[in-house]
């Protein structure tokens, strides 16, 4: 009677946090995060004790740094995981801007460590590098805008997002940084395109993007080299490149042996951004396959979980997310085998680096948290509904 006449009173969500996020969470991806880091801690045994006994460490000093660092990773992934979007939305906010912030002073406070880019912090004891950090919180905040721009009276969020997108490009460009460059345009132009931007548009991106690395062609040193060492017929086999295709052919099908590859010794980067020849040389295809098919893995199931999504921020941040995640290891893996020209640029969570395993961890937790399962209809359904 009572509530007849006052009404039902509101239920809340009383769900504790742990067992719902464990219901919604898909536990795929996340495992397949999990076998990556261990591949990493597994790979980093074998890669990094020549770097350690080269710099006077203890044979196994960076493994441990890994270890410390991936702990604080996979910590940031689970906490970012139970947030709500909206939570989320508003830390990533924040965290874009205090990025973009220090990647605006890199050139005044910012060290090369010798390798001829301004892109890290020096804080003695570890190194900090803005982009890693940049990269998610970008993602969220363009798609944010874009998001924005579709509601009635909306801000130009599209146009906003591309100003943006264009400062960013610029200053990474400056230091030159011109891998992680081309993976904010490109999560940029993938946000646009599942935003309902016309092809010819991206086309005529395409063609900008292709005269502009002309003009990095023309102007940059560093740029050059790398494009030229790419395109050159021959491999110096003195060279990094050299080096790990020599590797991967070593390696062949199944490996060479635990602990029986010697680029580790030849390599300045094995443990980092050439750790893929590491793998092909001491366990062979078998293991590379394996890497390739948990990357595709969490790839593939959060876009086809985003496709049910009907809150477009949710679905436009976590496409963006997904794909910079993918790419990133495409790119990584593609210029040890000569695919593409070098862009030093890490393997996500196998690669050693603390800030790529940190901002690693956030932005998958971030894509987590969007692709957990929530109640809603599928988005056909509304769509049809439209219709009528």
């Amino acid at each position: 009677m009572t509530e007849m006449v006052y009404g039902s009173a509101p239920v809340g969500d009383v769900e504790p946090v742990l067992p719902k996020w464990w219901r919604t969470i898909d536990k795929w991806s996340m495992s397949c995060v999990l076998m990556l880091f261990c591949i990493g801690l597994l790979l980093g045994f074998a890669a990094s004790p020549p770097l350690a006994e080269k710099n006077g460490f203890a044979p196994f000093h960076y493994v441990q740094r890994q270890m410390f660092f991936g702990g604080l990773a996979m910590v940031a992934m689970l906490l970012t995981s139970m947030m709500s979007p909206n939570l989320v939305r508003r830390l990533a906010v924040i965290g874009f801007l205090a990025a973009l912030a220090a990647l605006m002073m890199l050139p005044i406070f910012g060290t090369d460590f010798g390798k001829g880019a301004v892109r890290w912090y020096s804080l003695g004891f570890a190194s900090i590098q803005p982009s890693e950090f940049l990269k998610p919180g970008f993602v969220v905040a363009a798609a944010w805008m874009m998001a924005a721009s579709r509601e009635i009276g909306g801000p130009p969020g599209l146009s906003w997002s591309f100003i943006l997108t264009i400062l960013i490009v610029a200053f990474l460009a400056l230091q030159p940084d011109f891998g992680q460059a081309s993976l904010v345009l490109f999560a940029w132009g993938v946000m646009y395109f599942v935003a309902g931007a016309p092809i010819l548009l991206l086309a005529l991106m395409a063609g900008a993007v292709v005269m502009v690395g002309t003009l990095a062609y023309s102007n940059s040193e560093h740029f050059a080299r790398r494009i030229d060492g790419f395109l050159s017929p021959d491999v110096d086999p003195t060279t990094q490149l050299g080096f790990a295709t020599n590797a991967i052919q070593e390696g062949g099908f199944f490996g060479v042996g635990v602990g029986e590859g010697t680029v580790k010794w030849s390599l300045p980067d094995a443990h980092t951004d050439f750790i893929i020849a590491v793998a092909a040389e001491e366990y062979g295809l078998v293991l590379v396959l394996c890497i390739i098919a948990l990357y595709g893995t969490v790839v593939v199931r959060s876009l086809m979980r985003l496709m049910r999504e009907r809150d477009p921020f949710i679905r436009l941040a976590g496409t963006g997310l997904a794909c910079i995640f993918g790419v990133q290891a495409m790119i990584n893996m593609g210029v040890a085998v000569r695919l593409l020209p070098a862009k030093g640029m890490t393997l996500p969570f196998v690669s050693y680096g603390g800030s790529s395993l940190i901002a690693g961890g956030i932005a998958v937790g971030m894509l987590f948290a969007f692709t957990r399962s929530r109640p809603q209809g599928e988005i056909g359904d509304i769509l049809r509904g439209r219709a009528r």
